[in-house]
């Protein structure tokens, strides 16, 4: 076994772990309790510096970052077109991914981790509840990223066939929950997620992270 990927429960490092399910890869998954703040010790840092998750290791090489990550698996199992092969198909493939990578996602870390912003502990609610509003509507784009890729007759996001974009926007949906967003306030959205989901390597992935899709609770 030459593969090993680090994840954590729920983090981004779902649309790498999903992706080689998906490849049918043999890889050894390697758990990081970040509550337990396993990602700062030293057995970690001495992997990955940053004490970020996802990482990917392959015969002694380490990568890190998810785009980097998502790109090596793609390469490695090309079988599997997670990334089309199309030129404007594969730019319209990465400025989505990107968008989600760049905005979607450090937008819930202002929601979840406000204290990485300022210590003052009101600024915190403050930073908190404005991110939440920016969330619900980067929520909405996702949505209309959804739509349109069912207009033009797409089941996925990326094409043809469930891949990374389909497992991030079910993260990022699920994160919007854990910020008390209403998946149901988004019905395209919410049946898309639910619908990857249902993809048994992505079901097997859920189940070794023992993930619940929704985790919204009414006020």
């Amino acid at each position: 076994m030459t593969l090993k990927l680090y994840y954590a429960s729920g983090a981004c490092s779902f649309v790498p772990h999903s992706m080689l399910e998906m490849a049918g890869a043999t890889f050894e998954p390697v758990a990081i309790k970040l509550h337990k703040a396993e990602q700062k010790g030293p057995e970690y840092l001495a992997i990955n510096p940053r004490g970020q998750v996802p990482v990917l290791a392959d015969e002694g090489e380490v990568i890190t970052q998810i785009m980097a990550i998502i790109a090596y698996i793609d390469s490695k199992f090309p079988e599997n077109t997670f990334i089309p092969k199309d030129p404007l198909a594969r730019a319209r493939f990465v400025e989505t991914l990107a968008w989600m990578n760049n905005t979607v996602h450090p937008t819930f870390t202002h929601i979840f981790m406000p204290d990485k912003f300022t210590g003052d502990a009101a600024a915190q609610q403050a930073i908190k509840a404005h991110a939440v509003a920016q969330y619900r509507t980067l929520m909405g784009e996702l949505q209309a990223l959804v739509k349109k890729a069912h207009a033009a007759g797409n089941d996925w996001l990326g094409g043809v066939h469930v891949g990374p974009l389909d497992t991030y926007a079910l993260t990022l949906l699920r994160w919007g929950t854990i910020a008390g967003i209403n998946p149901e306030d988004f019905p395209e959205l919410w049946a898309h997620v639910q619908r990857t989901a249902q993809v048994p390597a992505v079901a097997r992935a859920m189940e070794r992270e023992r993930l619940q899709l929704s985790l919204y609770r009414p006020a």
